[in-house]
């Protein structure tokens, strides 16, 4: 690997971006085709429901470049070796390749991870789309006289475009500071927000019309949510902590852990969180039970998890309406998912699908518990049209 190399070389800038905008033109035009007879306000939904959907597959690509060790396929940031690809970096990454063939450098390794930031840069690309069409949306409309537009929300709108930023610097910090796991494990769960926020706007774009109600919730369901997802939170950084340690392998059984209910653990080592890849802050490697404990705590917790998302789909089943049964079977099948994928990663010895599939299932739980959430807002009911019943609206993600 090129020692000279500095971390940040910016030449290759813009273009990066202007790759990320040109990918970024497939799916908008895409959108603007098939939604051209249709109302702007339509439009801009089915974007917005599209980039949720890229994100997610953002983030499962993300786990998928982790999970393969190529975050360090090109050692800088934002290019390859200066450049914009891996092409123009051939000769370098071949140097490093033949130095250290079993090393983070590699041609396959470089690809992976320079398609990751290529689709994070035209998800970038989307998201600002969206930010400038509801801030154009939101001036059309104050010019008109109308204090409310159908568009996207500009507050939301400038947040996720915000914190797509942030994502970006995390997706630097990554790369430059070597795969810290507190900095991998940040950017992980910053994918995730990213994910609700979309969410957020998804549903808000499908939102309830003056000639629609909603039904009344059962009591304590919206609190149950919120415990949930809280949980799940907590439940995704222990999971991300998890796999930036290296520590899936250290309970190859199920349920016990190295033939023991309560395994060898130091949880001081193990979450002593401000510190380099396999080593401790005044440089000594970690212990095995180090590791057990992050794994340990992980599956311990998932427990937990599980009886409170669990309950929660109880509880959408009982409410008997369509929209909340259908809630329940999301809610359920990915519970199912997680607990499957999970036990494939103790038992068959990781594989890489189940990897990448336990990653997705719980950005899905986070995004359907949003979507829960969004559509059990309290919202001010306005009065029915004329000779117009009031009918059960079920938010389409």
């Amino acid at each position: 690997m090129n020692s000279a190399q500095p971390l940040y070389d910016l030449a290759p800038l813009l273009r990066m971006l202007a790759l990320g905008a040109l990918i970024a033109l497939v799916p908008l035009a895409w959108v603007l085709w098939r939604n051209r007879g249709a109302q702007r306000s339509r439009r801009w939904q089915a974007l917005t429901v599209l980039t949720l959907f890229l994100t997610f597959d953002l983030v499962l690509f993300g786990a998928f470049t982790r999970l393969t060790d190529s975050g360090l396929g090109c050692p800088d940031w934002p290019g390859c070796y200066g450049n914009a690809s891996p092409l123009g970096a051939h000769a370098d990454i071949s140097a490093a390749q033949t130095a250290l063939p079993s090393g983070p450098v590699t041609h396959g390794k470089a690809w992976v991870e320079m398609v990751h930031r290529y689709l994070a840069t035209s998800v970038g690309a989307l998201i600002t789309v969206l930010a400038v069409a509801a801030w154009l949306g939101w001036w059309r409309a104050r010019r008109a006289g109308r204090s409310t537009f159908d568009g996207p929300s500009p507050g939301w709108a400038t947040l996720t475009l915000v914190w797509v930023c942030i994502q970006g610097a995390f997706g630097a910090l990554t790369v430059t500071m070597k795969l810290f796991p507190a900095i991998v494990t940040l950017h992980l769960a910053g994918g995730v927000v990213l994910l609700a926020l979309l969410c957020v706007q998804a549903v808000r774009q499908t939102a309830v019309k003056t000639d629609e109600i909603t039904l009344t919730q059962p009591a304590g369901l919206r609190k149950l949510a919120w415990w949930g997802l809280a949980m799940l939170s907590l439940q995704v950084l222990l999971g991300g902590w998890v796999s930036t340690n290296y520590a899936v392998l250290a309970c190859s059984s199920f349920p016990s852990c190295q033939g023991s209910w309560w395994p060898d653990m130091n949880f001081a080592q193990g979450f002593s969180l401000w510190r380099h890849l396999g080593v401790l802050s005044d440089g000594r490697p970690i212990d095995f039970s180090a590791l057990t404990a992050i794994h340990y705590t992980h599956r311990l917790f998932s427990y937990a998890v599980f009886v409170v998302l669990g309950f929660l789909a109880w509880r959408l089943h009982r409410a008997g309406a369509g929209l909340w049964s259908r809630q329940a079977r999301w809610l359920a099948g990915l519970l199912l998912l997680q607990f499957m994928t999970g036990l494939s990663n103790v038992v068959l010895d990781w594989p890489l699908p189940a990897a990448v599939l336990h990653t997705g299932g719980a950005a899905a739980l986070v995004v359907v518990l949003t979507w829960i959430l969004e559509t059990q807002r309290p919202r001010a009911q306005a009065a029915p049209a004329p000779m117009v019943q009031p009918r059960i609206v079920e938010a389409q993600l």
